[in-house]
């Protein structure tokens, strides 16, 4: 299968491609980079794009099976300046609307699209139990998943078949909320963060890339589909899972206080809740290598 990807140089990019490559099919990269175009070292192709100018190489796209959009500035990359918050918006917003049209205009369009997301999309949401059915949260995230996924609008009316993974925590140790944490609890450093209530909705990477090729494969997932393991956790039982595996103690905690603090609005992703299960996932019969934390943490460590 002829495969294009966006953000293939991230976490989550980067183990898709080496899995699609190493069962044989030929992948795209759209790359914004000079270096990176044409043929690469492990048979992958770069195409140029820029997805914020919409400026791609529609050509280049032509006879492409199924696109894999994942491109987007990291949300935990830098502080929530308003400069940066609408290069979180204008990187997911614009760069899908880019790659949907020029998807749509041409003459054989690929027979799917999985356009990211995120669990950002419920907002902050305590307690309760969310599936893809909930309905959009209101703060900062919730408002950029929203235009994220109606940016693709040009696909969908083209009649390419379009799913959402609203991706919840990847658990890895290679980037991600991983490559901070896990260093710091091998040093016996780590703890639970605020009040440690807050759930946390993961999934191992093996899991993540996995679910990512389902969705290609599916015709019957379209729209939103929670990437999440069906076992969300708290804070507090994620750090003493952590700690278990890690043989390490977990005695120390942040505050609430200090984090808003250090990580300015950004804290709000670490305070707060989002409880989301994979239902439709799950009913559409797919099967997760690592559903609880323990595992998920084992894979990645």
């Amino acid at each position: 299968m002829r495969i294009a990807v966006t953000g293939s140089s991230g976490l989550i990019g980067s183990a898709l491609v080496r899995s699609l490559l190493s069962d044989g099919h030929e992948v795209l990269r759209l790359v914004r980079h000079r270096s990176a175009l044409g043929v690469q070292p492990d048979g992958s192709v770069g195409v140029g794009w820029n997805p914020v100018r919409g400026e791609l190489e529609r050509d280049a796209l032509a006879g492409t099976e199924a696109v894999v959009h994942l491109a987007g500035a990291g949300v935990a990359d830098h502080r929530w300046t308003d400069a940066y918050r609408q290069r979180i918006r204008d990187s997911r917003v614009q760069g899908t609307r880019t790659l949907a049209e020029a998807l749509a205009g041409l003459d054989t369009p690929p027979s799917v699209l999985v356009s990211g997301s995120a669990v950002g999309f419920y907002g902050q949401t305590g307690d309760r139990v969310i599936d893809e059915s909930a309905p959009a949260g209101e703060d900062f995230l919730a408002e950029v998943c929203v235009e994220w996924e109606g940016a693709a609008r040009a696909a969908v009316e083209a009649g390419i078949r379009v799913a959402h993974p609203r991706t919840g925590l990847v658990l890895s140790a290679d980037g991600g909320a991983g490559a901070r944490l896990f260093p710091l609890f091998k040093l016996g450093l780590g703890g639970r963060l605020g009040a440690g209530d807050q759930y946390w909705s993961f999934i191992s990477l093996a899991d993540q890339v996995a679910a990512l090729r389902f969705l290609i494969d599916r015709p019957e997932l379209t729209g939103p589909v929670n990437l999440t393991a069906p076992h969300p956790v708290t804070n507090a039982e994620l750090t003493e899972a952590l700690g278990r595996v890690l043989g390490r103690p977990t005695v120390f905690a942040v505050p609430e206080a200090v984090l808003r603090l250090v990580l300015g609005e950004m804290a709000v992703e670490v305070v707060g809740s989002h409880r989301v299960l994979p239902e439709k996932l799950l009913a559409a019969g797919f099967e997760f290598a690592h559903p609880d934390v323990e595992s998920a943490l084992r894979a990645a460590l």
